[in-house]
């Protein structure tokens, strides 16, 4: 009996360990993880991912828009935005299990300036959108108002020189990326023009001083025909006097590119010269009934005859503000006279001559005007003395102006069609158009 109750324990040590040994040769089951270097990111931007698996010795990587690896731990970048579902699937001894992370992918958003280098206010400015992944953008240049676009690549032309900041948005389903850069506009070259009526031709021109002898025209004053012409560079406008109709004179004011043009003075009998005096707000004008007149800039305000020469015939005009002075030609007794802003005082500074332009050199303290009676161009001190002919060409000159940043006299030439400069002593004259038909009025816009 003994026997066989050792014989029972026997067997059953040898089940117990058998039971053990099958236990221990179970394999474990692998645990799939594993991490990313980042889950937002924007298109072509390289994401590490990391692989922490446990017990597992193959992988299978899936990235959610097509592609797979089976490197341990890959590199991945993605070419277009939207949202992936990364999966890991690893493999052991004991099984496969899978794990995930989300990756969100954002426009990559970027752009370029053409000639950053070289870029002027009024021309155009070139943006080149270089995103990736968007599906619209929006652009903000920075300038004063906040102007926009919602091109792909965008012109703009920005009036002024000075330091912009431009922002470009690129936009996708999955959201939005900003790029800036700011860029510098140097302001653009100052290109002086000379206005002026080309009378026979009813037209209202410029001439660029840019070398290129090439005038083009800024109104067509058909109709509205006259020789006074005057600029107003503080607000921008210029006048110009109009005698077409006899008795129903006008005078008329617009914007320096011909647009805005308006009747500010009317039914003056003839009115021939104008000139402006900024600071005090008024323009003159004389006329065929020996008037001297003036008005606010804007035409109201009317003061009609504040000196009045009987029989006489009014040509040019020039003003001297800081002197508290006006002069101007009266035509048929032949005097060029002076008086007070108001009208006041006036008399016959030069006696004797007639012309057709009057021009104050403030800077210099002389007086420019041309005497029909010897068709020559003089220059004079203000109180009329030290007279001296600067050019003897015998034009009847209507328009006459100083550059003094160069220290160059113009004037327009009506028997010789043309527009000239010269020193401001009439040396080394230049000839800038020629061919024209009959230049009045003109003024330099710098």
């Amino acid at each position: 009996m003994q026997t066989k109750n050792t014989f029972y324990l026997y067997l059953l040590c040898l089940f117990t360990l058998f039971a053990a040994c099958k236990k221990e040769d179970l394999p474990v089951q692998p645990a799939a993880k594993f991490s990313a270097s980042k889950t937002t990111v924007v298109v072509d931007e390289e994401i590490q991912f990391t692989n922490n698996s446990e017990n597992a010795t193959a992988f299978k990587w899936s990235f959610g828009d097509g592609t797979t690896s089976t490197e341990v731990s890959p590199k991945k970048a993605y070419h277009s935005s939207a949202v992936f579902l990364v999966s890991l699937v690893s493999t052991g001894a004991g099984g496969t299990t899978i794990s995930t992370v989300q990756i969100t992918v954002l426009p990559a958003c970027s752009f370029t300036v053409e000639n950053e280098g070289a870029l002027i206010s009024s021309a155009p400015v070139q943006f080149t959108n270089t995103s990736k992944g968007a599906m619209s953008y929006l652009w903000s240049f920075g300038d004063p108002n906040n102007s926009s676009s919602t091109e792909v690549n965008p012109a703009f032309s920005y009036a002024d020189g000075g330091t912009y900041t431009v922002t470009l948005k690129a936009i996708s389903a999955t959201g939005e990326t900003t790029a800036t850069k700011t860029i510098t506009i140097a302001g653009a070259p100052v290109v002086k023009q000379l206005y002026f009526i080309e009378y026979t031709a009813n037209l209202l021109r410029k001439l660029p001083l840019d070398g290129s002898g090439t005038a083009a025209n800024v109104l067509d004053i058909t109709g509205k025909a006259g020789v006074g012409l005057a600029y107003d560079a503080v607000n921008k406008k210029i006048y110009f006097s109009d005698f077409e109709v006899t008795g129903e004179g006008k005078i008329w004011r617009m914007n320096p590119d011909g647009t805005g043009l308006q009747e500010i003075a009317a039914s003056i009998t003839d009115p021939y010269g104008i000139a402006l005096d900024v600071p005090g707000g008024k323009i003159y004008w004389v006329d065929d009934n020996g008037n001297v007149s003036r008005a606010n800039l804007d035409g109201s305000s009317p003061q009609i005859g504040i000196v009045n020469i009987p029989g006489g015939q009014m040509r040019a005009i020039a003003l001297d503000p800081e002197n508290n002075k006006m002069y101007f030609y009266e035509v048929n007794a032949e005097n060029l006279y002076t008086a007070g802003l108001d009208g006041s005082n006036p008399a016959v500074l030069i006696s004797g001559i007639y012309g057709y332009a009057i021009l104050v050199d403030k800077v210099n303290d002389k007086l420019y005007y041309d005497d029909q009676n010897t068709n020559t161009l003089i220059r004079a001190n203000l109180d009329g003395t030290s007279t001296e002919t600067i050019n003897a060409s015998g034009d009847r000159i209507y328009g006459m102006d100083i550059d003094y940043s160069t220290n160059k006299f113009y004037w327009s030439g009506r028997e010789s069609g043309a527009l000239t400069r010269a020193d401001l002593n009439g040396a080394n004259p230049e000839v800038l158009l020629s061919g024209l038909t009959s230049p009045r009025g003109m003024f330099l816009k710098l």
